[in-house]
């Protein structure tokens, strides 16, 4: 080995000192301002006593200010000596403090370059913290601000991706938020190291939506996992996670724990959009219960209506729809009973707009006994189904509609992307018969093939495996909208869609509802953020066996034409074992943001509704 000597040694030791960046290099240029400062005090004092005064530290701030200030010496008179010393010590200062000016600027850019990739911990208390980075990040950012309006808030976001893209992402997306501050952050939320500069100790809530990446379940699966197996110095936050796959949610499950509550977006896009092809313009409905720009769920206690029934609550308040209780032990049940008794541990589940409107009526509002109609429900019929497109969200919807469809019903999907196998792998079906035909959904004459005018319902899915799928569906269902006009046929479409911004462009198409499951997931994401027992509520309205959102015919509940008001429709509905928060006038079905729908109206305003409308109730099978 060779030896090391005494010079390379002091040559390494001083380019670590010069690697520790800024602060190290201002110590070298001050340590050799003060030498050069030193040197020329000492020879002036020596070469030219007779020009400086007899005090060193007055001859050394004469030289700090020329070094600093090279016109100072423009006055100087003396001997050669002594003006070549001044001249010295003027060129070092000017070299010494351009490379200062340098050396700042330098550190700057670094700090700011440092700054952009949004690596600085962040501090702050009862945030919400959002892990990931998606398309969903607008709805649910948007949500956020929107619940937390008025109000000092903040919301900070940990992605893999440029901190001043996202920021500037957020700024065009989203509206100005207000006293609501958005905090973005650079590292992978699957990295424990990167999930400690979101402060998670002192978050509020924790949200690990649907990623935009392959295979996201496993991104987010890997994010519950960093999350559960942290230190935590106080009580966990709660997590709320998004899987896009049902068979993952087992797994996410035990990666999150006891905090953590999973949602099944395949299962809910599913039943949602089974829900819209049963009551087209249900879509509508859900996303103004999971929005926070209409009437949110609340959760209160009455103690003056405890030991009342069921019926006396529904009626209780003028401002607010009653539509359920949640128990003391955490259970809900939605549309209970009419004589159901309200116990002193019992909380209403109501719509309003805002806490202040759920206030108890003075007096109930007086129903008009003479505009309830007396028409029966009209019972379930065999249908047939025409599923235009195919995902993995297929084999979901063609269960559900072998539940809620009666016997003999029909379902036949025209897809490219299936084949013999796939009515197989759909396993053992009650009550529907199943036929598979190969077809492109977008082209005009293999849809003329398909005859829709032979169908009851045509549902139109995303083929997420083809690129542009929103736009595939938009050709499809401007087919469809021409095939009806042409053939004067009858049948109702319903289509999904991935990107909300499609929707006003699809509606040219005049289809019967539009579902946006990435954006109704978001919303119900951001729902179980700011109440997680909201939870419960949901799992029971998009349970099969549960009570399930109708959108039934007015007819049924008013007589048309006829002025009642809403309490009026309360009572129809309860007379037939069903709630009613709203309605949807049919006239207003294509007109955004509402489509006609209503939740939650005074039940003392006058009301009148027309043969096409619909009322929005809570019923089972």
């Amino acid at each position: 080995m060779s030896r090391v000597g005494p010079r390379e040694r002091m040559r390494y030791w001083f380019d670590k000192t010069m690697s520790r960046g800024t602060p190290a290099l201002i110590a070298w240029l001050g340590i050799t301002l003060v030498l050069l400062i030193a040197i020329v005090t000492a020879l002036a004092m020596t070469l030219a006593p007779d020009h400086v005064d007899d005090n060193p530290l007055s001859v050394a701030w004469k030289s700090l200010l020329r070094t600093l200030d090279p016109g100072t010496m423009g006055g100087d008179q003396g001997s050669p000596q002594f003006l070549a010393l001044m001249l010295a010590v003027t060129i070092g200062g000017i070299f010494l403090v351009s490379a200062l000016v340098g050396i700042l600027a330098t550190g700057l850019d670094a700090k700011l370059t440092e700054l952009r990739k949004g690596r600085s911990r962040v501090i702050e208390s009862g945030h919400t913290v959002i892990l990931g980075w998606s398309d969903q990040i607008f709805t649910i950012v948007g949500e956020l601000v929107r619940a937390n309006e008025g109000q000092r808030a903040c919301i900070t976001i940990l992605a893999d991706e440029d901190k001043v893209q996202m920021e500037d992402a957020l700024h065009a997306r989203l509206p100005r938020p207000g006293k609501v501050r958005i905090v973005c952050r650079r590292g992978s939320p699957t990295e424990p190291t990167d999930v400690e500069l979101m402060q998670p100790d002192e978050a509020a809530v924790i949200l690990v939506p649907v990623p935009a990446a392959d295979e996201p379940d496993v991104h987010v699966i890997k994010a519950l996992l960093a999350l559960r197996n942290r230190r935590w110095t106080k009580q966990q936050p709660p997590v709320i996670a998004a899987i896009a796959d049902s068979p993952n949610v087992a797994a996410a499950v035990l990666a999150g724990g006891d905090a953590a509550q999973i949602i099944d977006a395949k299962d809910v896009i599913a039943r949602l959009v089974v829900q819209s092809r049963r009551q087209p313009g249900l879509s509508a409905v859900w996303t103004d219960l999971l929005g926070f720009e209409g009437d949110e769920i609340y959760m209160r206690r009455e103690p003056r209506l405890v030991g009342a029934t069921y019926q006396a609550a529904l009626a209780a308040y003028d401002s607010a729809a009653v539509f359920g209780l949640r128990h003391a032990d955490g259970s809900v049940e939605l549309n209970p009973g009419s004589g159901t008794e309200i116990r002193a541990d019992d909380e209403l589940v109501l719509l309003a707009k805002t806490r202040s409107d759920i206030r108890l009526a003075a007096r109930p509002a007086a129903m008009i006994e003479s505009a309830i109609s007396t028409a029966a429900h009209h019972p379930a019929v065999v249908e047939d189904t025409l599923v235009l497109g195919w995902n993995d969200r297929g084999p979901t919807i063609i269960h559900l509609l072998d539940r809620y469809l009666p016997p003999a019903s029909t379902v036949e999907i025209a897809s490219m992307q299936v084949d013999g196998e796939t009515i197989a792998s759909l396993g053992v079906l009650r009550h529907l018969d199943v036929a598979v035909t190969k077809c492109n959904p977008t082209d005009r004459l293999s849809l003329d093939s398909l005859a829709p005018g032979r169908f009851e319902h045509v549902i139109v899915l995303a083929e997420e495996g083809m690129a542009n799928a929103d736009a595939r569906t938009l050709v499809t269902l401007l087919h469809l909208r021409d095939m009806k006009e042409r053939h004067n046929d009858g049948f109702a479409i319903v289509s999904e869609l991935n990107d909300d911004a499609n929707r006003r462009l699809a509606q040219i198409t005049r289809a019967d509802d539009f579902v946006i499951g990435r954006r109704l997931v978001s919303l119900y994401l951001t729902q179980l953020s700011q109440n997680q027992h909201l939870g419960q509520v949901f799992t029971e309205l998009f349970d099969a066996r549960g009570s399930d959102v109708y959108l039934r015919p007015a007819v049924e509940y008013l007589l048309p034409g006829v002025e009642a008001n809403f309490a009026t429709v309360v009572e129809a509905a309860r007379r037939r074992g069903e709630t009613a928060i709203g309605y949807r006038r049919q006239s207003e079905a294509y007109e955004p943001p509402a489509y006609g729908v209503a939740l939650n109206p005074v039940k003392t305003e006058p009301l009148s509704l027309a043969a096409g409308d619909r009322v929005v109730v809570l019923a089972r099978v």
